[in-house]
């Protein structure tokens, strides 16, 4: 039997997914709200996944693992920036501050290197005023922006990507309590 593209690539972009999945920390994500319903998580997914068959739509070279595993941690903050309380009230909006805050917090809990750590630092140009450094960077950074409109005006935004990706009963559980309230 022979694997389409698009098989192959969903079977690549899942091995890099698992890796970062196996964390108890970056599974909190779901608790947090990015944009309209859908978590951090489901965000952060998303934003992997479309950096990754984006650059494979327009044929751009790219290093596969830190496309993804830098978008995966991209919005690594862990706090709700809703919230009237959050750890970025003190120190500046959250818009501004929080790819630091994800930054530290992907350098405590993973093995990060410097591609990874300029996709986490830089994913909110123009907006804090540093440019991305690598192809990678910049695909996040457009990706990101994309993502957040549609999740804003989406109320059930990716619920095909976790049909395509998210294969384990564990991790289907953990999205779907974000999907579905009543779950």
């Amino acid at each position: 039997m022979k694997l389409k593209n698009k098989e192959v690539e969903n079977l690549v972009f899942r091995s890099y997914l698992e890796e970062i999945m196996h964390k108890k920390k970056f599974l909190k994500m779901n608790r947090y709200v990015q944009h309209g319903n859908t978590s951090c998580l489901l965000h952060s997914i998303a934003v992997a996944y479309y950096s990754y068959r984006f650059s494979k739509f327009l044929k751009i070279k790219v290093h596969e693992k830190e496309l993804i595993r830098g978008a995966l941690l991209h919005d690594y903050f862990l706090y709700d920036w809703h919230a009237k309380y959050n750890p970025s009230k003190n120190v500046g909006k959250h818009g501004f501050i929080h790819p630091k805050i994800a930054l530290f917090n992907a350098y405590r809990d993973f093995n990060i290197n410097t591609i990874e750590a300029d996709i986490i630092k830089k994913h909110m140009f123009p907006l804090t005023f540093e440019a991305p450094k690598y192809k990678e960077s910049i695909i996040v950074c457009l990706v990101d922006k994309v993502c957040s409109l549609y999740e804003v005006f989406n109320k059930n935004a990716y619920a095909h990507i976790t049909k395509e990706v998210i294969t384990t009963k564990k991790e289907r559980r953990v999205v779907a309590r974000r999907l579905n309230p009543y779950y």
